[in-house]
């Protein structure tokens, strides 16, 4: 189980390579990209930060808590960091269980919570020229932490 925070772009085939395990009957997987609208707002690039020591503190937490919660077999989340353009896979999670339904919402769980606690900012392009940088974590001890 591992997560991560990562400046080069992620490759979705490799990632799941990772999770290979015969004792598994389920991946899931989740694929994070960047879109061109926001809160009714066109978005042409965003620009991802984070406090990665902190981050990948954060996101084993929140791993292990996903092992306590499903019965999981592997587990990986990795979140990218730096100026993407749109289409372009800002964050991958996948998990491997023996069973579908733990699979599911382990993998859900893992999205939502690296989104509510680890400290990642995004900083949104918008097509009228103007920026703004988005907290996104919005629950745990960074919630609050500037960039």
């Amino acid at each position: 189980m591992s997560f991560r925070i990562s400046s080069e772009p992620l490759d979705p085939t490799a990632l799941a390579r990772t999770l290979a395990d015969a004792r598994a009957g389920a991946c899931v997987t989740f694929e994070g990209w960047v879109r061109n609208r926001n809160e009714g707002q066109p978005v042409l690039s965003l620009e991802y930060e984070a406090y990665a020591l902190l981050a990948d503190k954060e996101g084993a937490r929140i791993l292990t808590e996903a092992r306590e919660k499903f019965d999981l077999l592997g587990a990986v989340c990795v979140h990218r960091v730096g100026h993407l353009q749109l289409g372009e896979l800002a964050v991958w999670v996948g998990v491997t269980a023996e069973h579908r339904g733990a699979a599911f919402d382990a993998c859900r769980y893992l999205i939502d919570e690296t989104k509510a606690r680890v400290p990642i900012w995004k900083k949104e392009h918008y097509a009228s020229g103007v920026t703004a940088w988005i907290n996104c974590a919005t629950r745990g001890d960074f919630a609050d932490a500037g960039r």
